[in-house]
């Protein structure tokens, strides 16, 4: 029975979707840009295998180019499929993205933090105190929109001092809770933002996140026991359908997270890129006949593209097109390899939130080597990619979405 193996290159847009300018974000273009640095510094792109699973025929679909470095059209793999998709869910979240890519669109609004005035918490004053009632807090730093890793450097120290833990929001639907590991302890930390999550669900927060970090004296790091309290899918994914079937799914990283651990199967953490690279692929030398394994790749977004770090995503780029033969030498002849991405962060842009891009949904079987390699075009959403999983997994179909396969085999 087929299987399927599902990588997400957490806020890999390749260019802007068609909504962009209603997002502030029309001239996004993450990978382009990423490229046109690289290319402009002397060293274009080293991502042969990406370029040959059809990454640059879906950023030429998205934007009508070709990515800086790209002299003509490279040769694909046999047995690929490539598309650009763009996303139908009302916002530019991650979990919004990762719902629609399997299959659930989320066509409401979240409820959001505005910006204030410096001095004013963005946080509802009524809604804060029955959290720290509720918590056991004296009181609270940051209530602010922040970076993650700009306030705990800002206000470490004062929170090791006073034991409040650091508050702060961005342009998504959070609320973040940073504590240090030590001072103030990490199941604590936990605890608090379990209490956080249905206080915040009144005005529709989609997550709250844990943040804990180490150090001292004003140098703190921030550590890979993150924890996500996130509402539901409000609709049928295919994690859904595979637990239906009595088939397994493996997730590696936050993929449990991000779906509330509905039907995520087997959970799997790892810290950084390349551990998660290497735990995809032990799970997927466990993954039963028709189960399926998702992994979220988040140091692409965490580290480099909220973090404006060009190069950083560049280098970050070329080391995972580097591991990808490992991954493909170990397919099995019906495995579909599926990469793609829930947002894009593009590290040229000003600020630091996601932008509303295309995604890349490039696909690989190694047995439909024999109608060689396909394109299917600009999508109008990222359930395409779900659905075109749940086909190949021999599964019902999904609510949303048109499989990428009868176009690709007609």
């Amino acid at each position: 029975m087929p299987r399927a193996i599902v990588l997400v290159l957490d806020s890999f847009g390749i260019g802007a979707a068609p909504d962009a300018a209603r997002f502030g974000d029309a001239d996004a273009d993450t990978f382009g840009h990423i490229a046109a640095c690289a290319a402009a510094q002397g060293a274009p792109l080293v991502i042969p295998h990406l370029l040959e699973l059809g990454l640059a025929h879906a950023a030429h679909a998205a934007t009508g180019r070709w990515p800086a470095g790209i002299q003509s059209p490279p040769a694909l793999r046999p047995g690929t499929l490539w598309a650009a998709c763009a996303e139908r869910s009302a916002g530019k979240d991650t979990p919004s993205g990762h719902w629609e890519m399997l299959g659930c669109p989320v066509p409401f609004d979240w409820g959001y933090f505005a910006p204030v005035p410096d001095g004013q918490s963005v946080f509802p004053e009524a809604l804060m105190r029955r959290w720290c009632e509720a918590a056991g807090l004296a009181g609270t730093l940051g209530n602010c929109h922040a970076s993650g890793t700009e306030i705990i450097q800002r206000l470490g120290d004062e929170h090791v001092r006073s034991g409040w833990p650091i508050c702060y929001t961005s342009a998504d639907s959070v609320f973040q809770v940073a504590a240090h590991e030590e001072h103030f302890g990490l199941q604590r930390l936990w605890d608090i933002c379990a209490l956080a999550k249905p206080i915040f669900d009144e005005i529709n927060i989609a997550r709250v996140i844990a943040r804990p970090f180490t150090g001292s004296g004003g140098t703190y790091r921030r550590t890979g026991n993150r924890k996500d309290f996130t509402t539901p899918p409000p609709g049928d994914t295919l994690l859904d359908r595979l637990h239906q079937a009595g088939r397994a799914t493996l997730s590696v990283g936050k993929i449990g997270d991000i779906f509330a651990h509905r039907h995520t199967g087997e959970e799997i953490k790892a810290d950084g890129n390349e551990a998660l690279c290497d735990a995809t692929l032990e799970a997927l030398h466990r993954c039963p006949d028709g189960g399926l394994v998702m992994a979220n790749l988040v140091d692409f977004d965490m580290l480099y593209g909220h973090r404006r770090d060009v190069a950083g995503y560049a280098r970050a780029l070329e080391r995972f097109d580097a591991w990808l033969p490992r991954l493909l030498a170990h397919l099995r002849p019906d495995d579909l390899l599926a990469i793609s991405a829930d947002h894009g962060c593009d590290p040229t842009a000003a600020g630091s939130d996601h932008t509303r891009e295309y995604v890349p949904a490039l696909l690989h079987c190694p047995s439909w080597a024999a109608w060689g390699s396909h394109g299917a075009g600009v999508r109008t959403s990222f359930a395409d990619l779900g659905q075109t999983l749940a086909s190949h997994l021999q599964l019902p179909a999904l609510p949303y979405g048109q499989s990428l396969l009868p176009r690709a085999q007609g």
